[in-house]
């Protein structure tokens, strides 16, 4: 069965592209108007449970993902490509890393969640876990991870968008595996290039965090933070994010 993705871009330089665990293929921002669609082919993948593969039954596990990037990428004819992931979409491209490496050429982490397990305390693991069933719950993590400093009616969008083009259950699922996995001794010492974009304003996935979680695994990686940013530079500072990345990824 075919997989349905979203297509920008005709050029020589291959990304599969993977969202956020409140977005979708579709909730990139105006990034993408401004994508380079004569040197760069961007597909745009949405996991099973959301957007356009909303009612495609599945585990709802990063090994999932990983195994739909692939058989994308065959679908495409893609021996080879890079790989740009969003937030809990920067776990899932390195669990592409971890099962097959010999076909990835850069990894570009926006926002990225590290390779180990994410810790949380009580409240924040009451407050994500939640998230799932309670809108409100939504709300406060997109203003957490923006720095407080996002207009209500953006996140209401937002918080609008996640609800009706994601299951609950896919929501939920998916939270539970990102948060526990441990890729670290799966990723560790790859030299493949790497790029982690980090918002001034993320108030959860900081510079720091980055540093630690990323360079700490990947001696090829570069940490960038984008000023003017938190959580969602691609809604925030898009031209700024789009500049970053395809310099990044035409780079011999």
């Amino acid at each position: 069965m075919a997989i349905a993705h979203r297509r920008i871009g005709t050029g020589p330089v291959r990304v599969i592209v993977l969202h956020d665990w409140f977005g979708t293929s579709a909730n990139w921002g105006s990034v993408l108007d401004y994508l380079d669609p004569e040197g760069f082919s961007y597909a745009f993948l949405d996991y099973r449970g959301y957007g356009d593969r909303r009612d495609v039954a599945g585990a709802h596990t990063l090994a999932e993902i990983a195994d739909d990037v692939l058989a994308l990428a065959d679908q495409l004819g893609w021996d080879t490509f890079s790989l740009l992931g969003h937030s809990m979409g920067g776990k899932a491209v390195q669990q592409v890393l971890a099962r097959s490496p010999e076909r990835i050429e850069k990894l570009v982490g926006l926002t990225p969640v590290p390779a180990a397990p994410y810790e949380m305390d009580e409240a924040t693991h009451a407050l994500f876990h939640g998230a799932a069933e309670d809108p409100e719950k939504r709300r406060i993590i997109l203003d957490l991870v923006t720095g407080n400093r996002a207009g209500r009616y953006w996140i209401d969008r937002m918080v609008a968008h996640s609800l009706a083009v994601s299951r609950p259950e896919a929501f939920a699922a998916y939270l539970t595996d990102w948060q526990s996995l441990d890729l670290t001794s799966a990723v560790k010492g790859s030299t493949v290039p790497v790029l982690v974009l980090v918002g001034e304003y993320d108030l959860a996935l900081t510079a720091e965090v980055m540093r630690v979680g990323w360079q700490g695994l990947y001696p090829n990686c570069r940490v960038h933070t984008i000023p003017g940013a938190g959580h969602y530079p691609p809604h925030e500072t898009p031209v700024a994010f789009v500049t970053e990345v395809e310099a990044f990824l035409r780079r011999p």
